[in-house]
């Protein structure tokens, strides 16, 4: 983990793209896309079906390693409407387990409106904790701290010759906000958008510098996307 400051709070950044927030002893993780591979299975791509257990056994280490007593997922938590009656048995174990083991709140995505309630947990559209939202898309024009997900945010970089592409959370900061932040996608078979797409750029708005930071060698590295014009 990392240590990151956000909306005059300290925050922790995970490796694997989770974030925890010890003041309310939670952990944030989004876009799970749990079943995906199921999802493209029926529509005739056949991928291995463990991406669910692979994601599931990722929140418990990040639950382990922070000691987190509450999980927070900002929606797209199911690939699509019909994804929890899908789980294959060892799976719906796993999460039946941590649904239990912490106070766990789905909140919903445009995947997503409704089946969390067959897997555990309670569900929320958006909430707000200690002034900051948390909801699954980031609503242009907030002006109080907020925590999103949805567009899968990636950085790509030139490293010796060689372009990698790496999951990042994406901050704006600003005098008009309290600061936003969208969070890297968590799940297993989840792709992602330019960290500094227009799209995202707008979404974040107002705001006057947008960055990318993302874990790198125990420190917190940052790149700047996007600044607001003198």
């Amino acid at each position: 983990m990392v240590p990151l400051s956000f909306a005059h709070q300290e925050f922790a950044l995970t490796t694997s793209g989770a974030l925890y927030w010890p003041a309310e002893s939670a952990l944030l993780v989004a876009d799970l896309h749990l079943e995906k591979a199921s999802f493209f299975a029926k529509h005739g791509q056949m991928l291995p079906p463990y991406d669910s257990r692979e994601t599931l056994e990722r929140i418990a280490e990040a639950i382990r390693e922070t000691g987190a007593r509450r999980v927070f997922t900002l929606g797209d938590n199911f690939h699509d409407s019909e994804g929890s009656a899908r789980l294959e048995p060892h799976a719906a174990g796993m999460l039946s387990a941590l649904t239990r083991a912490v106070d766990w709140v789905w909140i919903t995505g445009n995947h997503d409106p409704h089946m969390e309630a067959r897997a555990g947990g309670s569900i929320a559209e958006e909430l707000e904790i200690s002034g900051t939202v948390l909801r699954h898309e980031a609503k242009q024009g907030e002006t109080r701290p907020e925590f999103s997900g949805h567009f899968h945010p990636r950085l790509q970089l030139s490293v010796r010759k060689r372009r990698i592409r790496r999951p990042c959370a994406v901050i704006a900061s600003g005098a008009e906000t309290g600061g936003r932040m969208i969070l890297p996608a968590f799940g297993t078979l989840t792709g992602g958008m330019d960290a500094g797409d227009p799209a995202i750029v707008k979404a974040l708005q107002p705001a006057d510098t947008i960055r990318a930071v993302l874990p790198a060698g125990g420190k917190l590295a940052k790149f700047t996307l996007w600044q607001k014009a003198a």
